[in-house]
């Protein structure tokens, strides 16, 4: 537990401009076509929310994190109606699972552009949905709204478990050191009552003077 708290304020440490630059760049990739399957951005937004420590710091993450998301959904939105349903046979699309794709394209064509926002919150297939939605031709000004909300929503979500997560892991830490000093009193008492009674045993089974006088 110590390791964590200690690797959570090293990161805390670290200048806030860095922590935003690099989350905000991991969020970016993870939510264009594909890359979020290598790209750990949700996981960097977990842990980057570790540091969030006040309203303002959530705020300004929040903004950064929305932003970017945003970002890499218009850009898979645009690779999609560039290139159509010709990346289903890409390599990038073949190596995530052109299953993912199909799944896609049928949550699209069951839920129009609401499926943006739900994609949001599904692994994997929200990185395809975008360039789904582009290749099945939905208008970017039904989409982009949806993308912001699902975006707004998804960082709030995640930001706050980040956060709360910290929080919790100082407060384990702090609650687990007490019970450490508590159980090692129970130790100490635990093995002083053994002695004496051990050594209360012996006194009641060692000879009297008077025995050991008519043995002599």
């Amino acid at each position: 537990m110590a390791l964590l708290t200690d690797a959570l304020e090293g990161l805390a440490g670290l200048p806030q401009p860095a922590v935003l630059a690099v989350t905000g760049a991991l969020t970016l990739a993870e939510c264009t076509l594909g890359v979020g399957f290598i790209a750990p951005g949700e996981s960097a937004l977990l842990l980057a929310a570790t540091t969030v420590t006040s309203v303002s710091r959530f705020l300004v993450m929040w903004l950064v994190v929305s932003v970017c998301a945003v970002a890499g959904d218009s850009i898979g939105y645009f690779l999609g109606r560039r290139y159509g349903d010709r990346l289903r046979e890409s390599r990038v699309v073949r190596r995530i699972g052109q299953e993912h794709w199909d799944k896609a394209g049928a949550l699209l064509r069951k839920r129009g552009a609401w499926a943006v926002f739900v994609a949001r919150f599904m692994p994997v297939v929200r990185t395809l949905v975008p360039a789904s939605a582009g290749a099945s031709k939905l208008e970017y000004r039904r989409f982009l709204p949806a993308s912001i909300a699902g975006a707004v929503c998804w960082s709030a979500l995640h930001i706050g478990i980040g956060s709360a997560a910290g929080a919790s892991a100082k407060y384990i830490e702090s609650v687990f050191n007490g019970a450490m000093w508590g159980l090692m009193g129970v130790a100490v008492l635990v093995g002083a009552v053994v002695v004496l009674r051990r050594r209360r045993a012996a006194a009641r089974t060692a000879p009297a003077p008077a025995e050991l006088e008519e043995v002599a």
